[in-house]
């Protein structure tokens, strides 16, 4: 019985699968099926739409109404935990906008003037107006929703009917109620725009008419009689800053020589917001003529030649004594004759008057408002800390001298006035040290790590699955599929240990003689070394390789 050897081939793939029993030709199709579907759902979840909100906050009746119409359109959808949002995909959210606001939801949307477009044939004078007044509230409402710190707003207009018969027209006034996002604050100008706002848009509307409320009842605006309290409300935020600005200045002055955070200061101020208004009115003296001015002067000059004899009627008045002389404020006195009789050498007679301007001074004094009264501050500095050699840490409490430094230097700061009882007291005592709270919650129980092992999951899972099958099921199937192929010949010149070695993974090869006769170590490889052993055999054995080719082209297995 002649020995069998075996000789490699390079046969194609579907000889290589012919090759293959039924299980590893399972195995490779399940393998790769597997492989195929990981991918494709690793495709589509790596791809999944981002959902982005479509609604927020909507009533019962529009929530429904919106699903309604999504439903109709074929638009996926979904709701956010307790349904307070409706989320479509996030690219086709502004299309999916735009088709419920043509199909008029939800209808609790704000409706400015757009709703004068469908008036109806027939329709009276009171629902025009009615139509007007609720255009007119919702463009108002749309504008102050424009304001960031604004979440939703409504308008109540109140617009009488103005009848030209009634004397006394009755003025129109509003209403605003306003819902704030959360932790947002409107100050009082804002609130003076608001109000200015919805005053300018009616006509005949005073700015007293118009009250702003917020969610909670709380009314915003001041009341037409000016008792509320906004006014106060101001002098406080004034009084507050005042005091930031002395703290933030006792801050920045003693930080530099204790460092940052340990020095605690709390300023009061008190501030006088009465406002003053004196009026002071001051009269001088004509001190010489020349310096006063004149306002009027009258003379009056009468002649009668050569007659000194009394004249005039008869009679009582003219019997009476010389009336006394009057003078001028300033200036020297002029005599001044009898009535009836003159002073004049030819009996003539001569008057004159004059009129001066009085100095007056007038000075009003407006006191300022807001002006501090007093200032009270308190200051806080702990004790030097300081590691010695050892690395211990000691706390030193300040001496005397640098308390003393430090609090003038407050004084400085604040603009200490005795007179105006201001009062600084600085103190020096150790800080409690801070607890620095540590989070109890394990790393794999917070919630980032929750939402990024949820985010990662199907990444993650799907390339460990996929290494699985490739490794698992795919690779061994391959490696038995790409294994080169062998095939059995007849050892006729004892070479069947020699090919035999052929096959072996790692065999054990003899060394080969060089032309000189010296033993030289193999150097080729495995697969050179199995092509030179067949070459060899071929020339070796020519016969026994022809009934081995012949056998392969009739189809038959050599024995």
């Amino acid at each position: 019985m002649p020995a069998v050897a075996t000789i490699p081939l390079n046969p194609t793939i579907a000889q290589r699968m012919a090759g293959l029993d039924q299980g590893q030709r399972l195995r490779l199709a399940l393998g790769v099926v597997l492989f195929v579907a990981i991918g494709i759902v690793g495709l589509v979840m790596g791809r999944q739409a981002e959902w982005r909100v479509l609604y927020s906050n909507l009533a019962d009746k529009d929530g429904g109404a919106v699903i309604a119409q999504l439903s109709t359109l074929n638009i996926p959808y979904k709701y956010t935990e307790g349904g307070g949002a409706i989320l479509v995909p996030a690219d086709r959210v502004h299309d999916v906008r735009l088709k419920m606001a043509s199909l008029g939801l939800p209808k609790g949307s704000v409706n400015g003037f757009e709703m004068m477009e469908s008036n109806r044939f027939g329709m009276t004078q009171f629902q025009e107006r009615l139509t007007f007044q609720r255009g007119l509230e919702g463009e108002l409402t749309r504008s102050i929703q424009a304001l960031s710190s604004v979440s939703n707003a409504r308008v109540h207009l109140a617009l009488p009917n103005q009848n030209g018969f009634f004397r006394e027209q009755q003025k129109p006034s509003a209403s605003v109620l306003l819902s704030l996002h959360p932790g947002r604050t409107l100050d009082r100008a804002q609130l003076a725009g608001i109000v200015h706002l919805v005053a300018s848009s009616v006509p005949e509307m005073n700015a007293t008419s118009v009250s702003v409320l917020d969610d909670t009842g709380k009314l915003l605006s001041s009341p037409p009689d000016g008792s509320g309290s906004g006014a106060d409300a101001e002098q406080l935020q004034r009084a507050q800053q005042v005091e930031q600005l002395y703290s933030q200045r006792i801050l920045d002055i003693l930080e530099p020589i204790v460092g940052k955070g340990n020095v605690k200061a709390q300023v009061t101020a008190e501030l006088d917001f009465s406002q003053t208004e004196s009026t002071t009115e001051s009269h001088k003296p004509n001190q010489t003529t020349e310096s006063g001015t004149v306002r009027s002067q009258q003379t009056v000059e009468s002649t009668n030649a050569g007659s000194t004899a009394p004249s005039g009627v008869p009679g009582a008045t003219t019997n009476q004594p010389p009336a006394q002389p009057a003078a001028p404020i300033n200036g020297q006195a002029q005599p001044v004759a009898a009535a009836g009789q003159s002073t004049t050498p030819g009996g003539g007679k001569r008057e004159s008057i004059t009129n001066y301007e009085v100095d007056k001074t007038v000075r009003v004094v407006k006191g300022a408002s807001g002006v501090i009264k007093r200032v009270n501050a308190a200051v806080v500095v702990n004790n030097q800390v300081t590691t010695d050699e050892k690395g211990k840490v000691l706390s030193t409490p300040l001496t005397d001298a640098q308390i003393e430094k430090m609090t003038a230097l407050v004084r400085e700061t604040v603009g200490f006035s005795k007179d105006r009882g201001d009062s600084v007291n600085l103190m020096n005592a150790p800080f409690a040290p801070i607890k620095v709270e540590v989070n109890d919650v394990p790393l794999w129980r917070q919630a980032e790590v929750v939402d990024a092992a949820r985010s990662l999951a199907w990444p993650v899972g799907t390339l460990l699955m996929a290494a699985m099958v490739l490794l698992g099921v795919i690779r061994p199937a391959m490696k038995t599929l790409l294994a080169p192929p062998v095939v059995a010949v007849a050892d006729t010149d004892g070479l069947g240990n020699q090919l035999d070695a052929i096959e072996g993974e790692q065999p054990d090869r003899p060394q080969l003689t060089g032309p000189d006769g010296a033993n030289e170590p193999a150097m080729a490889s495995a697969s050179e070394q199995r092509l030179e052993d067949a070459r060899k055999l071929t020339r070796d054995n020519p016969a026994a390789v022809a009934n081995i080719v012949k056998a392969w082209m009739n189809g038959e297995v050599p024995a």
